[in-house]
């Protein structure tokens, strides 16, 4: 019999042996990859098509997002508001999204109701004819979002670091504009959507509890046929053009009580091998709740209410950005305590007992990104459009585990130098 009056023994995180939920794989009739994990906890599933229709393809500013945005408004057969009403019936929703690489259709519905459900969302992804109220409607909607985010720091402060760190013209630089969302035009969104948005471009990800017909269904209605023809995209090359000068203080609000700060710089992507251990040094820096530039510059010195950094880890080029509101009077203070944090931890080692402390914050938040099927297909869709596999994801597990003190003030000094970060201040 259990002792309840004793405490169970707590385990490390760190000790735990994490292993990533194998995938299955297939293809449909006409070619396209199926990758799957399944659940039965709850009588739902998750269906996801990625293309390569991001950014990073389009030759005009903003016809990638628009083109994704506006599939769901329309096609030969029903209107936006009856699309929407045929999917909110069932209870499900279809969320779509751009990036810089790809572009998405997801469908979240009950496990029973995908019968239903796929041939709207074969109608959606296979016969858009994006109309013109639909267009001139998505342009006014977003020209007054637009026109609203710009009156906020943090909102102008974003757009700019990312114009420093890779160019205006780059697709990690680019940003919208009136005068983008006025060049907008139907033509342009049906020439980028005949050229993504194809059987042989389309990836499908697929997590849940399954009903046995699944494969039959998803071949009736994406498999049968070679939809949309067959096109092959080059991914174009895109040098990046950082900006040369590092320092910037731009004035966007007279009447503003707060400034967005912004210091970065350029960093490797995911497939340098310093990637993984800058993972664990940029937590310790300003990566959680319990990190150096939290306890410094919000628990200590009250400038902020938070203040984190990040990695970008997108396809093409990364970087490290440090982000943060505060005060007008303290932005100043709040860059030069930045600072103070790199150079200390480029001067002193990192004491056993906060790097044990971040070591199972990491793997313990590994652990809670793996907990459900959804969950494990989205880790397994990065590795997939990465060209990556699982390799990767126990490589970042063991380095979290046994990276040194030693190493990561050895990255801290590489990385970490003041000089080489652009510093913005948005007020």
């Amino acid at each position: 019999m259990i002792n309840r009056r004793q405490a169970p023994a707590i385990k490390d995180a760190v000790n735990f042996d994490i292993q990533l939920k194998p995938l299955e794989q297939f293809r449909l009739d006409n070619g396209i990859p199926v990758y799957v994990v399944r659940s039965t906890e709850q009588e739902t599933l998750q269906l996801e098509l990625v293309f390569p229709a991001g950014s990073w393809y389009e030759s005009e500013n903003l016809v990638a997002s628009a083109t994704n945005f506006l599939m769901k408004n329309g096609t030969s057969k029903h209107s936006a508001l009856e699309i929407n009403e045929m999917i909110e019936y069932y209870g499900a929703y279809l969320n779509r999204g751009a990036y810089h690489e790809n572009a998405t259709y997801t469908l979240h519905c009950l496990s029973k109701h995908i019968t239903e459900l796929l041939p709207t969302l074969q109608e959606v992804i296979q016969d858009p004819v994006f109309p013109e109220q639909e267009l001139a409607i998505f342009i006014q909607n977003m020209k007054q979002k637009l026109a609203v985010n710009l009156q906020k720091s943090e909102f102008v402060a974003n757009r700019h670091i990312d114009k420093y760190l890779f160019g205006e013209f780059h697709p990690y630089g680019r940003v919208s504009s009136m005068m983008a969302y006025d060049a907008l035009q139907t033509e342009s969104l049906r020439a980028f959507y005949q050229q993504h948005y194809t059987y042989n471009n389309c990836k499908i990800f697929l997590a849940g509890n399954l009903p046995d017909n699944m494969v039959p269904l998803l071949n009736q209605y994406f498999g049968s046929t070679k939809w949309n023809g067959e096109r092959h995209n080059l991914r174009p090359e895109m040098p990046v053009l950082p900006a040369e000068e590092k320092k910037y203080r731009i004035f966007n609000d007279e009447n503003g009580v707060q400034g967005s700060i912004r210091v970065a710089r350029a960093f490797p992507n995911r497939y340098h091998p310093d990637f993984p251990k800058m993972l664990v040094l940029n937590t310790i820096f300003g990566g959680y709740f319990g990190s150096r530039l939290m306890s410094n510059i919000r628990e200590e010195k009250g400038y902020t209410y938070g203040i984190h950094s990040q990695l970008y880890n997108f396809r093409q080029a990364g970087a490290l950005n440090i982000q943060t509101e505060a005060g007008r009077d303290v932005c100043e203070k709040a860059i030069a305590e930045i600072y103070l944090e790199m150079n200390r931890l480029r001067e002193e080692p990192i004491p056993e007992e906060e790097l044990s402390l971040v070591r199972n914050f990491m793997i313990g938040s590994i652990l809670g990104d793996l907990d459900g099927a959804f969950q494990v297909i989205q880790r397994w869709k990065n590795l997939i459009l990465n060209d990556l596999d699982e390799n990767y994801f126990y490589n970042n597990i063991r380095t979290i585990k046994t990276i040194s003190a030693e190493e990561l003030q050895q990255m801290a000094r590489l990385y970490l130098v003041p000089e080489d970060f652009y510093e913005l201040i948005v007020i």
